[in-house]
């Protein structure tokens, strides 16, 4: 099973205030622990991830996330682990 999750700017904040962009950073050794840390759950084969940076647009890709394992739950918690992960701790954004 594969599983991907494109994370992209939207045009309003989740309270509904519009937003223009976004200045997006991350932390690249972070970014390697987060992916250790979902590599080592059972059932996971593989996991990638790419984070964009610098400002961003609405509709630009803020990132991309990838994992591959053996059954449907164990590739949907660690995708969800993954993406929570880059966002409350690899990477720091602030919306336009």
């Amino acid at each position: 099973m594969y599983l991907a999750h494109n994370g992209v700017v939207r045009g309003s904040s989740r309270d509904g205030t519009p937003v223009a962009g976004m200045d997006l950073s991350y932390d690249t050794a972070r970014l390697r622990g987060a992916i250790a840390s979902i590599e080592d759950k059972p059932g996971v084969v593989a996991v990638r991830a790419w984070i964009n940076e610098g400002r961003l647009a609405v509709g630009d890709d803020i990132m991309l996330a990838l994992v591959a394992g053996d059954i449907r739950e164990n590739v949907i918690g660690a995708l969800q682990e993954l993406v929570r992960q880059i966002k409350t701790e690899v990477v720091a954004e602030r919306e336009l």
